[in-house]
């Protein structure tokens, strides 16, 4: 598998912290990485090292095969577009205008492509009217308008649904979607709103205390997380012997709990195990979310 980002027990520290302490992640290339973790847990310091606003104290990481010590990692850090912590805009200026700008920035011959960047961002009828008069969710989509002018193939964005109204959030879900469907563009996103990751991740990686504790594909986590039957029973040998003959799939979770996938027929259950002397205790459908999963990974407490 071709990875656009690997990093090797990657530390960062300051004087008496420790924020990210031999860190080691896989993104894949033409995935949508959803980067989940506590505040403080590391996510935005990763993305700051990774876009060369800090240096790593310690360890390594690959830009498409580059290493950071290679002095070629500035040539290919061009092929990342980044909106970290706030959309880094110009509010007295047009949202063409602050393209324009952006394009002086990064030496771009000329001006072509700003208007397909703003119709793919859906600001391409704003006109004349200055970005401080945008709607927060308009100031998100021209941050990543302006991570988009050196058409890079790899797309940061550090929390870009944070305060979002549920239209914001829509259209930056949509417009994510688009650019790694349509564009081929890998993105690492960062969010602690998880239900909005699940519907956009293909991959995720959980940061506690500076380090990756989990990777796992959305696939994996589906089955992870299917929707399942949950029962507790007074002796799980016997049900697990009833649920083989019946031929359901099922996960003994301890001497009286279990979980079962697929279709069943709660009195047939009922009247098979009574017949072997199991009573069901319990009966309930369980469906672990990714909110969830992530809790039990870190051993509980609130995430971000």
């Amino acid at each position: 598998m071709e990875y656009v980002l690997k990093t090797n027990a990657l530390k960062k520290s300051y004087k008496n912290s420790t924020i990210l302490n031999g860190l080691t992640m896989n993104i894949p290339k033409g995935s949508i990485y959803g980067f989940v973790g506590r505040n403080g847990a590391g996510k935005t310091t990763l993305i700051r090292v990774i876009c060369g606003l800090q240096e790593p104290t310690e360890g390594e990481y690959l830009i498409y095969g580059i290493s950071n010590k290679n002095k070629d990692i500035l040539k290919v850090r061009r092929r990342i577009g980044a909106v970290v912590e706030t959309p880094s805009i110009y509010l007295d200026m047009t949202a063409e205008e602050n393209l324009k700008e952006q394009y002086r920035i990064l030496g771009m011959p000329s001006f072509d492509g700003i208007s397909d960047i703003l119709k793919l961002v859906g600001l391409e009828n704003t006109g004349k009217k200055k970005s401080k008069n945008f709607s927060l969710g308009m100031k998100q989509r021209l941050g990543i308008a302006i991570a988009l002018a050196g058409s890079p193939d790899f797309l940061i964005l550090d929390e870009p649904v944070n305060g979002l109204d549920p239209q914001g959030i829509v259209e930056i879900r949509e417009l994510i979607l688009r650019l790694n469907r349509e564009h081929r563009i890998t993105v690492l996103i960062s969010s602690h709103i998880l239900g909005e990751l699940e519907k956009l991740a293909t991959h995720f990686g959980f940061i506690d205390k500076g380090q990756i504790i989990k990777e796992i594909s959305a696939d994996e986590l589906e089955s992870v997380c299917r929707k399942c039957v949950r029962v507790t029973v007074s002796d799980t040998k016997i049900l697990s012997r009833v649920l083989d003959k019946i031929g359901l799939e099922y996960s003994i979770l301890s001497d009286y709990e279990a979980d079962i996938f697929g279709k069943i027929s709660v009195t047939e259950l009922t009247m098979k195990l009574a017949s072997e002397n199991c009573e069901i205790k319990s009966i309930h459908e369980h469906d672990e979310s990714l909110e969830n999963y992530y809790i039990n990974l870190v051993g509980g407490g609130k995430n971000e």
